[in-house]
């Protein structure tokens, strides 16, 4: 090998390769006092595109739980409401009885009667007044309830209709549709008293009916929203494994680095030494 100063390729090999050591001993840095592995596009172009990807699956199926746990709160209201009818028809029952007993005088019918009118304009008043987030309740259209991971595959609408209840309609048929109808009936005299009763008995088979189709929805939705939870738990589990440092090996290659960046330096400074060798031959 001749000598010569213009190019001292010892010396850019040296460089070169402390240039690299230095890089990779920043990357490692910056893995450990981060916490991710993945800090850049050029750290892992393909695992940062997937931790991105599962981010948005998370915030979906985040906010999808809460969609259905809304829901949840909208059907509880509204059985929460029909209970309180059920409880304003039992008393009705209990004056159609009384009613429909021979031997009441007309000023007795009529008092039954007062206190049963009063229980059908209440009845109309809660399906009128009970409303959740400011919208009502008793509407009688389907409300979709979304579930969704951010994907249309996995996107799931759950509909949830709660029949309108007024004194024309309480409940649900069976079978779907309108639920009794009480208006027109009153407890003024014995005939009407018993017609009464049978109708104020089926619409509390109706409102039953109703708040166990409510309570199916609820159970839905409360699965629903227990998978979407489970599903963004699993998820982030495999986002953090892709892009959380293992500090294990991040340690172990600090180390080594960290020794390559001083025998790099003690190289290169040998490397331009041995152009003063050259110095002698002129002497």
């Amino acid at each position: 090998m001749s000598l010569g100063i213009l190019t001292n390729v010892s010396a850019t090999y040296a460089e070169n390769s402390l240039n690299q050591t230095q890089n990779s001993l920043q990357t490692v840095l910056q893995q450990l006092s981060s916490g991710s592995r993945i800090n850049s596009g050029s750290d892992d172009a393909a695992g940062l595109s997937i931790s991105d990807g599962l981010t948005a699956n998370e915030a979906a199926l985040t906010q999808s739980a809460q969609n259905a746990q809304n829901g949840v709160g909208l059907l509880q209201t509204a059985d929460g409401a029909l209970s309180q009818v059920t409880n304003l028809l039992d008393r009705a029952v209990t004056l159609a009885t009384e009613a429909s007993n021979g031997g009441l005088t007309a000023a007795q019918s009529g008092a039954a009667d007062t206190e049963y009118q009063s229980i059908l304009t209440e009845i109309g008043n809660i399906g009128s007044s009970t409303n959740f987030n400011s919208t009502g309740v008793f509407t009688a259209t389907a409300t979709d309830f979304t579930v969704s991971d951010g994907t249309t595959a996995g996107t799931t609408t759950i509909a949830a209709t709660v029949g309108a209840l007024t004194a024309g309609s309480v409940g649900i048929a069976t079978g779907g549709g309108a639920g009794q109808s009480l208006t027109g009936t009153v407890l003024t005299s014995q005939t009407a008293a018993t017609s009464a009763l049978s109708e104020i008995t089926t619409a509390i088979a109706d409102v039953s009916n109703q708040r166990g189709a409510i309570g199916a929805n609820v159970n839905q939705l409360n699965a629903a929203s227990n998978v979407a939870s489970s599903e963004e738990v699993n998820l982030s589990s495999a986002q953090s494994s892709i892009l959380s440092t293992n500090y294990g090996q991040a340690t172990s290659d600090l180390a080594k680095y960290q020794v390559l960046d001083q025998t790099g330096i003690s190289a290169l400074a040998q490397a331009n030494s041995t152009a003063q060798e050259i110095l002698k031959l002129l002497q």
